[in-house]
């Protein structure tokens, strides 16, 4: 069994020691005593901007002592992370996820699917799974949901679990819009697999045009919402799920 909490938190943007803050306070939360693993959103490490000014400040080099020095402030915490982060390879840029427990890096997912607003970065080209508590999973951000091949590759590698890392801080109408369809399309990937689904996205304003309404939730492999954070709130949702995946009839 992993008992997983997704984290909705607020923005921060450029300021690591900040967004570390964010989570070692989640990590120490009553709620995340019994956790074995906390999702945090997409980019969170850095802050979602993705100008090439922003990328090129901010990336890190996973290999690099700054980032080693971003493991080392982590290692204290019990739980394994998921993290969203710019990751810069060279001179590519990518928007990644990072699994770490105890200060080691497990895994790196890099997004598959970027949009237009997203050309400073270079699309990944794999779909890793990890194994944790017996439990296999794997990784999706944002825009990834919108395609089913993504989480399909996931699922044939066995995983019981899709974590989604998310940062949807959006104009006001664009955020009421698709707050809702967030959880439409991330059921019909728990549908189609047999997985769970669990997302973690960011909440606020930045300003006063933009506006962070999540949804941070648990989808069950039958498509239901079981569990989400209130639009607006900084909080945790939790879930245990099995190591068994839920094979999905053909459709």
């Amino acid at each position: 069994m992993l008992r997983v909490g997704a984290c909705q938190t607020p923005e921060v943007l450029g300021d690591v020691p900040a967004a570390l803050t964010v989570m070692e306070s989640f990590a120490s939360a009553e709620q995340a005593a019994g956790l074995d693993l906390l999702l945090f959103p997409e980019c969170f490490l850095q802050g979602y901007l993705a100008s090439p000014e922003h990328l090129a400040r901010n990336a890190f080099d996973l290999a690099s002592p700054r980032f080693g020095e971003v493991l080392a402030r982590l290692a204290p915490l019990r739980q394994a992370l998921v993290v969203g982060v710019i990751e810069r390879d060279g001179s590519r840029f990518f928007n990644s996820a990072v699994v770490i427990a105890r200060g080691s890096l497990l895994g790196v997912y890099r997004k598959t699917h970027l949009t237009l607003g997203e050309r400073a970065f270079t699309a990944g080209a794999d779909c890793p799974v990890l194994d944790l508590n017996g439990v296999r999973f794997g990784l999706n951000i944002c825009y990834d949901t919108r395609f089913s091949a993504v989480s399909k590759a996931v699922a044939a590698r066995g995983a019981a679990l899709l974590l989604v890392l998310s940062q949807n801080m959006m104009g006001r109408s664009k955020a009421e819009f698709w707050q809702p369809m967030h959880n439409a399309i991330r059921a019909e990937r728990a549908r189609e697999t047999g997985m769970w689904v669990i997302s973690a996205d960011v909440t606020g304003e930045r300003d006063e045009e933009r506006i962070g309404l999540g949804p941070t939730s648990v989808i069950s492999p039958d498509a239901v919402v079981v569990a989400q954070v209130p639009a607006q709130t900084v909080g945790m949702v939790t879930a245990e799920v099995g190591a068994d995946p839920v094979i999905a009839p053909p459709r």
